[in-house]
């Protein structure tokens, strides 16, 4: 059996066909796939994780054995086409901590953390689509923000999976939003 690499310096979600094994190696940004029977792949590039102005290349987000299905994918979106969605209805989700929070979020944010605070690490809150549920609809427009944009992006595709439609991810997060000096409260 032999193994391909590819190599990235940017982030963003990829599908193989044809493959078992989906790996990345975090030192030299590696991905190796092991293929299956097939020996033709063809990679789908999917969204890009972060700012527009990087290119499309391979993710840590890709696991072993996972296929990254478009329909989970979140759409991430600069912080002033956030405010402007915001405007038009949509409502922000802030998943940071509760202590993040309440330092300064963006104005009328609701928290629910995705993650939290145990000792000196975090884990995932293991309530966090109910909490959801009880502030949002599966139908909601909602705008999905974090302090930098990693735990927000990972929370928006739990909430794509488990069937919400209208989720939108905020690139750079609340440090990228407080940067372009939007509206906050403490």
């Amino acid at each position: 059996m032999r193994t391909i690499s590819l190599h990235s310096t940017s982030f963003s979600l990829v599908e193989f066909h044809g493959t078992k094994n989906l790996a990345q190696s975090r030192i030299n940004r590696s991905v190796s796939l092991i293929p299956m029977a097939r020996s033709q792949f063809q990679p789908k590039i999917r969204r890009d994780i972060g700012t527009s102005n990087r290119n499309p290349s391979f993710s840590w987000m890709a696991t072993v054995g996972e296929k990254v299905h478009n329909s989970t994918v979140p759409t991430s979106v600069p912080v002033r086409v956030a405010l402007e969605l915001l405007q038009a209805g949509h409502r922000y989700l802030d998943v940071r901590t509760t202590e993040e929070y309440n330092d300064g979020h963006a104005a009328g944010a609701i928290n629910i953390p995705y993650m939290l605070r145990i000792g000196s690490g975090m884990i995932k809150n293991p309530n966090f689509l109910e909490e959801v549920l009880e502030q949002f609809g599966k139908d909601d427009e909602i705008i999905v923000g974090c302090q930098l944009g990693k735990r927000s992006f990972m929370a928006a595709t739990e909430l794509l999976a488990a069937g919400f439609t209208g989720v939108t991810d905020i690139a750079g997060g609340y440090a990228a939003w407080t940067e372009s000096g939007l509206p906050i409260e403490s």
